[in-house]
């Protein structure tokens, strides 16, 4: 029940739902949702056999973990093991357009997992469910941008000292977290699960990769081949984009501000250019930085006609979408998440998903396979978290190598290969310093 000293953050709405145990867009779309769920748990066999061992083991019992995540398949799939492993969960949406509603619903009404989630909310919306998220004091937090966790550290700080530790799922909000630490605000250890090698050079890149691509094409059905595809950013992310629109037929350019990445990206085979250069010849832009104004006001003023920009950051910074709406003096929907947006001079200029997560917001996100692995690290570090080996300090930590090593195997397994495996004289081998040429 929600304390009446905290009712006053909320609409009447919102706060009757949460008193409800839900805020979703329509629990009647909970059969949809279940279909979906079960198909997108066939191709998530670690997190499957993670689950039935924490339905033996209840390594969560007693936690009440705030999750703060994409609302999709892949995720209720992890809601669901956490509540295996007998935590209490409440669960909202990490970005306003990336909610399944049929997903949030099947979760609400027929697991009885706390869901406050609905696909279009408004920024009010989105805080208030935020909120609902924390109103149960959290021992855990797990995280997917650091929203969550920043809000727990500015309107709930009384919280913070039942917080054990938390976990976050992507590279914006590691970065947030790692700059609160630095400024010694971090109230309580946190797992950058992002960082685990099972989860970002998989999920980031091949993940990331398809699904990009994927919501572009569902919103404006354009041909790829041939086209001038700009990339901003070349991490793991930009990689995995970069590789398949290439393999579409592209011809891709890198934009990057890490002198490293860049010659990275031209020995891949891509141009590297600066933006303002990339922006006059760019048929197609997508951003994957993290960072705020990746593309703005000066690249809008030289773009192409019928040039078409998109992000696939987690916020809807990257592209400035302040500034083109001064510079335009029209804007129609010609096409579900699909706005054209008319210059002063009758250039065009398409944007797509209003600048969110076009993966997400046009599409479906990542394809279960590779969130299995992804979201078997959150279930084995919250498990970590619960049997308190966490680690002490109010710092990032990476995810344990053993619980990487554990999740690839496991992985390995289910897809039926072996690979070799040292044997004792080339372990010595590796071991010794002595022996030489």
């Amino acid at each position: 029940m929600v304390k009446a000293t905290a009712a006053k953050k909320f609409s009447g709405k919102v706060l009757a739902m949460i008193q409800k145990g839900r805020d979703v867009r329509d629990p009647a779309l909970s059969k949809d949702g279940e279909m979906r769920v079960d198909w997108a748990a066939r191709d998530m066999p670690v997190l499957e056999s993670i689950t039935a061992r924490f339905k033996r083991s209840k390594p969560l019992d007693g936690h009440r973990i705030a999750a703060c995540l994409h609302v999709t398949t892949e995720t209720a799939n992890l809601a669901l093991a956490l509540a295996a492993g007998g935590a209490r969960v409440r669960l909202c949406a990490s970005n306003p357009l990336s909610t399944q509603d049929e997903v949030a619903a099947f979760l609400a009404k027929q697991k009885g997992i706390e869901v406050y989630a609905i696909r279009g909310e408004n920024r009010t919306v989105y805080y208030d469910h935020l909120r609902a998220a924390l109103e149960f004091k959290p021992t855990i937090t797990m995280d997917d941008g650091a929203d969550l966790v920043t809000l727990l550290h500015t309107e709930y700080t009384n919280l913070i000292d039942g917080v054990v530790a938390g976990t976050e799922e992507t590279t914006t909000g590691v970065i947030r977290l790692r700059a609160l630490a630095k400024a010694g605000k971090l109230g309580y250890p946190i797992i950058a699960v992002n960082d685990a090698l099972t989860k970002h050079m998989f999920d980031n890149r091949y993940g990331t990769g398809q699904s990009t691509l994927d919501g572009i094409l569902r919103a404006t059905n354009l041909l790829i081949a041939g086209k001038n595809v700009v990339v901003a950013g070349y991490g793991w992310c930009g990689r995995g984009f970069a590789m398949r629109a290439h393999g579409h037929g592209a011809h891709v350019i890198v934009t990057e501000v890490d002198p490293i990445k860049a010659i990275e990206a031209h020995m891949d085979g891509f141009k590297v250019m600066p933006m303002d250069k990339a922006a006059k010849i760019g048929d197609l832009f997508v951003t994957l930085t993290g960072d705020i104004n990746v593309i703005d006001k000066q690249h809008f003023a030289v773009m192409k006609d019928n040039a078409v920009v998109c992000n696939s950051g987690h916020f809807d910074v990257e592209i400035n979408l302040k500034a083109l709406k001064k510079m335009t003096k029209g804007a129609r929907e010609i096409r579900p998440n699909c706005v054209e947006r008319t210059m002063p001079n009758g250039r065009r200029i398409i944007v797509l998903a209003e600048g969110r997560l076009v993966n997400l917001s046009a599409a479906e996100g990542h394809a279960p396979s590779v969130m299995d692995m992804s979201f078997a690290n959150q279930a084995l570090c919250a498990e970590l978290i619960a049997k308190g080996r966490a680690g002490s300090e109010k710092i990032v930590y990476p995810v344990p190598e053993k619980i990487d090593t554990e999740v690839a195997k496991l992985k390995l397994k289910s897809l039926g290969i072996a690979i070799d495996k040292l044997t004792e004289e080339q372990q010595e081998y590796l071991a010794s310093y002595e022996i030489g040429t």
